[in-house]
């Protein structure tokens, strides 16, 4: 190798087929993951295939495992809410299909690019997110993508056409149109789409409101192909 010569960079891994079948992800909070597979069965049976467990619920790790022999094919399972390398290596070594971040840890990118797994790391300003999408990122999120509005993407694609953008955070089902329609690769949505769903609520009314989103973003994804 000569002195001008860098080494490769592992390549950027790429959206899921899940994803790219229905952009949409849904993001799972709850006392404990145990609780998480009879929401996660109502969302894919909804269409919404693509399911984030967050480190901010308790036994993420220990059910990983039984998550993704329970639902095999049917969801891919990420784990979110990662702020570390370690959370991130224990998240791939349990088998997790990508993982996310809230705030922009290269590091934890980089972790992931190495094994070949999409990362999906956190940053608001045009500084972090590049920093993400250098890294190696399959996609940023936008976070929290409520306190700037679809517009923000437009603005974005200005300095950095190529950079592929994942809004999260106070996203309504009726406002995930408008994000796909600004160019987002997907939309992440938690509350606004799981309600009540794991205090009680009807899981029927929870199928519901996934196929609704999934009905738009579909809808969406249509209109910006055919512009």
């Amino acid at each position: 190798m000569s002195a001008f010569q860098r080494p490769s960079k592992p390549q950027r891994p790429a959206p899921s087929a899940i994803l790219a079948a229905n952009p949409v992800v849904a993001v799972m909070r709850a006392n404990h993951a145990r609780e998480y597979a009879p929401v996660i069965e109502a969302l894919v049976r909804g269409g919404v295939r693509s399911i984030e467990l967050t480190l901010s619920t308790q036994g993420v790790f220990e059910e990983l495992p039984l998550f993704k022999e329970r639902f095999g094919t049917d969801a891919e399972i990420g784990v979110g809410t990662i702020t570390s390398v370690d959370q991130a290596r224990q998240a791939l070594d349990g088998g997790a299909d990508y993982l996310v971040t809230p705030a922009m840890v290269t590091a934890v990118v980089s972790a992931a690019v190495e094994r070949c797994i999409p990362v999906f790391p956190g940053g608001l300003t045009p500084t972090e997110l590049l920093a993400g999408w250098n890294a190696g990122a399959t996609a940023v999120k936008l976070f929290p993508a409520s306190a700037v509005g679809p517009g923000y993407i437009d603005q974005l694609r200005g300095p950095f056409p190529e950079m592929r953008v994942v809004p999260s955070g106070g996203i309504g089902i009726d406002d995930a149109p408008a994000w796909i329609a600004a160019g987002a690769l997907a939309v992440s949505l938690g509350g606004p789409l799981l309600r009540d769903a794991f205090s009680g609520g009807n899981l029927t009314e929870l199928t519901s409101r996934a196929e609704k989103l999934s009905r738009l973003v579909a809808e969406a994804v249509e209109t910006r192909a055919a512009k």
